[in-house]
């Protein structure tokens, strides 16, 4: 008996969970379609790649702050901060290596600046 309540409180768990997953992929297609084009995220790649010590790092927009400083993140918690004005830095300890010191436009020209395509 308990086995079968554990597993249906597993079974309706995974539903849970699989739905929130659906309902939370569905808004981030609309999100990205372009169904808010007017976003100030609009103006910042969705990735930056930089190259430090013969590493190719992959940073990932995370935030973007009331003075229009976004953040971005590698999986491991590197990270880089850079405005739409002005040039990358690095956060903490981190190092972004090729990307340090240049604009959005510089990084965009040289490639390693990455927007979705919706």
């Amino acid at each position: 008996m308990i086995a079968t309540s554990s597993g249906r409180i597993l079974r309706d768990s995974l539903a849970r969970i699989s739905l929130a997953a659906v309902v939370g992929a569905g808004a981030f297609s609309v999100y990205w379609s372009g169904a808010h084009a007017a976003e100030p995220l609009d103006k910042f790649p969705f990735v930056i790649t930089c190259e430090y010590k013969g590493m190719h790092h992959a940073y990932y927009l995370s935030r973007l702050d009331a003075g229009g400083v976004a953040t971005y993140i590698t999986p491991d918690r590197l990270a880089g901060t850079i405005s739409v004005d002005g040039t990358a830095k690095a956060s903490g300890e981190s190092k972004v290596g090729t990307c340090l010191g240049k604009t959005l436009e510089e990084l965009r020209s040289s490639g390693q600046a990455r927007d979705l395509k919706g």
